[in-house]
Formats: structure tokens, sequence, C-alpha cells
């Protein structure tokens, strides 16, 4: 049974079911999911926890072991599988299928796994696995839902702030869910509960905000010119790779042109993004409304430039390469 999020607390405090799977982008929300699950089975009386880390030459046949190797006082057990690697292989999916059709009794399992690709979902394991069991899907919110996010933790320790101090807390943590949550222990332990001024959370806040690549292509895509610059910047700062950047870059800029000429010649959307391996809803929708902001010419021409960026890379062209790096993004991101 897929949950939301917001349904765990409720049915943690009723019989636990035998058979709970996490998994999802953000670490940080499958952590403090399990612990949760892990603090209420506790509470349950499952005394005895064997924890499993699948990794490199882990046996499977110790999942049997364990479910089997129950304490000699009859104390019920928690089993937690952890696979960090997301992908358990032929073996471990047999093994999990043989799993969930025979429970143990007087046993609790929880499942961990990171993000979990479309592919994944297609296996008969996962399939069985998230059928049978208690199913949450822990993701980082949206960029835009994270004022949100921010301020849901700030009430649960009895603190609130107005749009602008959260906007702020949001820019300033983007893409590093962890330094969110510890930002926001930090304005607990700083202030006293009730409202926060904008003040405070800028004297109390660092700029701990993750730059990565992909959160670059996402700005040019959505238009985002204001992003882009700062992405850049703190790429730059955090001293990026050039080649890496340019790649992403341009990278982004031969799929968008494929997908407009693609349109252009009256091919259905649907088609060329299975062509170009867009497969998330989101980012097709994204692509979408980029496409009817660009034209194939003005694609063709920040290819040209992104070609003329490598040669700087190179040495063979003068420039300085992220004041370019920064007008291919505004060329890619603009809006009519």
């Amino acid at each position: 049974m897929n949950l939301r999020p917001d349904q765990l607390a409720p049915l943690l405090e009723r019989p636990l079911a035998p058979l709970w799977l996490l998994h999802g982008n953000e670490p940080l929300l499958v952590l403090e999911a399990a612990d949760a699950i892990r603090a209420a089975a506790r509470r349950q009386g499952y005394e005895e926890r064997e924890t499993l880390v699948v990794g490199q030459g882990f046996k499977w046949d110790a999942l049997t072991l364990a479910a089997g190797n129950l304490s000699l006082f009859g104390g019920a057990k928690l089993i937690d599988l952890r696979i960090p690697g997301g992908k358990p292989g032929r073996d471990g999916g047999d093994a999990l299928q043989r799993y969930i059709a025979n429970l143990p009794a007087q046993t609790l399992t929880l499942v961990t796994l990171p993000e979990v690709d479309w592919q994944t979902r297609k296996t008969g394991w996962f399939k069985a696995l998230s059928d049978a069991a208690n199913t949450l899907e822990l993701n980082a919110p949206e960029r835009e839902r994270l004022p949100d996010w921010i301020g849901r933790r700030l009430a649960a320790q009895r603190q609130t702030a107005g749009a602008e101090a959260l906007a702020f807390i949001a820019e300033h943590v983007e893409g590093n869910l962890l330094a969110a949550h510890q930002e926001i222990l930090k304005l607990g332990l700083l202030h006293p509960e009730g409202a926060l001024t904008l003040e405070q959370v800028q004297d109390a806040v660092l700029n701990v905000a993750r730059y990565d690549i992909d959160k670059l292509r996402q700005a040019v895509v959505e238009g985002d010119p204001a992003r882009c610059a700062r992405l850049l910047e703190g790429l730059r700062g955090e001293g990026a790779a050039p080649p890496l950047v340019l790649w992403a870059l341009a990278n982004e800029t031969r799929s968008l042109a494929t997908l407009c000429a693609g349109r252009d010649a009256g091919q259905p959307l649907p088609a060329l993004f299975k062509a170009e391996r867009i497969f998330d809803p989101r980012r097709q929708q994204a692509v979408g409304r980029a496409l009817a902001r660009l034209t194939q010419g003005g694609l063709r021409a920040a290819l040209m430039h992104a070609a003329r960026i490598d040669r700087i890379i190179k040495g063979l062209a003068a420039g300085d390469v992220w004041d370019e790096f920064l007008q291919l993004s505004l060329r890619l991101a603009q809006r009519r």
C-alpha cells in the first residue's frame, strides 16, 4: 500500500504492519521515517533487531536465517534490511519475492532503498515488495515548496517566520536538506519559541546551498535566468570543472535542439520524449514549456556558442569562460 509521508505518524500508533518499504531521493527523510518506525517497533515489543546491509558478496541466505533465528525467549524481532545500491540483483530479487510470499511470524521487516528509477519500478521483486508493504516514497520537496517545508519544521519546534524569512532560508539551503534541518535546529537553539524576524534568520543561517550541475540544467530548462546566475556563481566558488559545466549545458542544448527539430517536423512530443529518455512527468512539462519559447535557430546559435566556450577552455580562443557560461545560460533561459 502506497502511503503519503503525512500518513506515517498515525499508523505508528496502531499495531504495526509486518512489512515496510522506504525509498526516495532524500536520505534525511528516509532516515527519519526509518527511525520513527524503529522507535514504534520498540514501543510495541520488538525488542530484538538485526540489521542486514546488502553489498558486494552479500549472501541472501542471511535474510532467511535472520527470519528463522528468533529469540529463545520468544520476543518479536525487527529485521532492518538496507539495500544502498537499490538493485539486489537476480538472486536478491528472487530471494525477496520468496521472503514476501512467506513473511515470518513475530517479525517486522523494514526495507530501505535509495531513489528508485523507472526500470527498477517495473521489476517483479519491486512490484511484489511495494504491493505487500506499507510503502513510502520520500523525496526532497520541490524548490517552490521548500519554504512551506521549512515552515512546518519550524512549527514543530514552536517557531514561525514570515514568507520573506522562509524564502531566505530556502535560498541558502537549496539542494541540501540535511543542512536545512541543521539550520532549523540551530534557530531553535538560538531563539525562544515564537515568531522569528528576518534579521534573526539572516544572522543565523549560513549559505550552505549545494550547487550542482543538474540544478543548473533544470534552471536553464525552466527559464529562470536569476537562478542560472546564482548557480553558476556557486559552481565557480566551489571550483567546479569548466569542462563538466560545458558538458551539461551543451548536452541540454543538443537535447532541446533535437526535440525542437522533431516538433517542427510534426512528430508527437510523447514519442520525442521517449527517444530522448525523458520519462519524469515534471521534467516533460518543463521541457515542453522550454520548447514553446525556443527556436531551432536560437538553439543552433547556442550550440555554436558552446563550441566557442570549448575552444576557450582548451586555450584556443580568448575569453572569460565563466562569463561565457552565464551568457549561454541566459540565451537558453530567455523568455519571450
